[in-house]
């Protein structure tokens, strides 16, 4: 597959190639040049894939039965009604 770099240093990349990797819009590469002079090209995660990797990551660190979303939505309340209570 041959592409052309526009005047503005871009490049489309063939459709083959976006499917075969599963790119989307907003898809990130990342840009290196190989010790042989080749251009490299990776696919970086979406911000999505990254943050479903790390779910439930901590929960190891947990005490049984706590709820930190539940703690920190009850704080939250607890501040907005300070906040309205002061004169």
């Amino acid at each position: 597959m041959i592409t052309t770099i526009t005047g503005k240093n871009q490049v489309t990349l063939p459709a083959e190639i976006v499917r075969a990797l599963d790119l989307t819009l907003g898809s990130q590469l990342d840009w290196s040049i190989g010790p042989d002079g080749t251009l490299i090209a990776t696919p970086l995660p979406s911000r999505a894939k990254r943050a479903a990797a790390l779910m439930g990551a901590g929960r190891k660190y947990l005490r049984p039965g706590s709820d930190p979303v539940r703690d920190l939505i009850v704080e939250r309340v607890q501040e907005d009604a300070a906040e309205t209570a002061e004169p």
